[in-house]
């Protein structure tokens, strides 16, 4: 009988552990809950200033019917000796590949943080999650996205400078690069709008390079939260199989006090 009594505590204690891990589990539901949500809003601001990026990159590639506008060379000359009249002549154009490369990446910037937005709304509206492979992979993509939107964005920047440096010859024009745009270049397409294009362009790409990363943050703390779930998913495991062999020889022990 006092073997009896002594089996008892240990009872209790077991009943008091489950009830000490159930608000920890819903603490990080709800902590993995809003990683979810703040990801989801994240994916649809890099929607949003993918879509800014594209739209005038695309415009600008209809109003120069297909010529590259980045890295573009070029030089003022006299028309004549007699006119003073000045036109702006193209030396060599930018390589085509600079904004076919930009406008590749912000529309797979788009079409990817859309389909990721609805994905993860879909998780949180049926409270599903990632597996940690998946949350691995999402990690890699959104680091390469980083990579290349900034890459991008860099491209934008510098070949943009060097075509305001060409058409105001290093800025010694009394015209600005934003004013040289309502002035016919004479080069056969419409340039009435080069500057406000890729100002906006210049602005969606860095802004979605910011909400990449903090894509990419978030992916990082969600692929760290699994693993500690996993941790912690290990630790109850082992707690469950002391518990049951402690269990089983409080049972033997009973039986042979009993006997």
């Amino acid at each position: 009988m006092l073997r009896l009594r002594s089996s008892l505590p240990p009872l209790r204690s077991r009943s008091f552990s489950r009830t000490q891990n159930e608000p920890n589990r819903e603490d990080g539901k709800m902590a993995l809950d809003n990683l979810i949500f703040a990801q989801c809003i994240l994916y649809f601001l890099a929607f949003v200033f993918g879509f800014i990026a594209v739209v005038p990159l695309s415009e600008n590639t209809e109003d120069f019917g297909g010529k590259c506008l980045l890295f573009t060379r070029g030089m003022w000359q006299n028309e004549n000796i007699t006119v003073s009249k000045q036109r702006f002549i193209v030396e060599e154009w930018g390589p085509e590949s600079s904004c076919s490369f930009i406008t590749f990446v912000g529309i797979a910037s788009l079409i990817l943080s859309a389909v990721q937005a609805w994905r993860l709304l879909f998780f949180l509206c049926k409270g599903h999650d990632d597996s940690i492979f998946n949350a691995f992979l999402n990690l890699l993509i959104s680091s390469l996205v980083v990579f290349t939107v900034f890459l991008s964005s860099t491209i934008v920047s510098v070949g943009f400078n060097l075509w305001c440096d060409a058409i105001t010859e290093g800025g010694t024009m009394p015209s600005s690069c934003e004013d040289l745009q309502d002035t016919d270049l004479e080069l056969g397409l419409d340039n009435s709008a080069f500057y406000d294009q890729f100002a906006i362009a210049q602005f969606g790409l860095w802004a979605a390079w910011l909400t990449w990363l903090g894509i990419a943050v978030m992916a990082f703390l969600k692929v760290y939260h699994n693993y500690r779930q996993e941790d912690l998913l290990d630790t109850l495991i082992h707690e469950k199989d002391l518990l049951l062999g402690r269990s089983s020889r409080r049972n033997s022990d009973l039986k042979t006090g009993l006997i």
